[in-house]
């Protein structure tokens, strides 16, 4: 697996629009795109941060992980995604091959339409971390 660069971070949020005017009025960064990925019942913003991105995420249902991971106290730094050459499929079966659990067996439409997957933070030491490809 060649990872090429760090593709977003993403900051989970109660309320996007809340949080918006801290990274664009006083972090002075570009907030480029909203969209809702409605099968992972999420709410995204991104913004630009030099040649990494930062992904806002607020969960649109009670059964959202990121609504489920907010009420357990968490905030914060959510996930590091990460941009992988040989492709998210492959990938997968690298990382799984070396003891690594995951959270998606196969790679699915993310944001952006990124391909993606979730490796487990149980295995990851502790940071969820996302594998995608575009």
């Amino acid at each position: 697996m060649k990872i090429s660069h760090i593709e977003h971070l993403g900051i989970a949020v109660e309320s996007i629009e809340a949080a918006l005017p801290y990274f664009t009025e006083v972090l002075g960064l570009e907030h480029y795109a909203t969209e809702e990925v409605a099968d992972q019942k999420v709410k995204t913003a991104f913004l630009r941060c030099g040649e990494v991105k930062l992904e806002l995420l607020e969960g649109t249902s009670p059964e959202s992980s990121i609504t489920k991971w907010l009420e357990k106290g968490n905030k914060g730094v959510h996930h590091v995604a990460f941009c992988v050459e040989d492709g998210v499929k492959e990938a997968l079966v690298e990382v799984e091959g070396k003891g690594v659990r995951l959270i998606d067996a196969a790679p699915r439409l993310g944001a952006e339409q990124l391909n993606i997957a979730f490796l487990h933070p149980k295995s990851t030491c502790g940071v969820l971390t996302e594998l995608c490809e575009h």
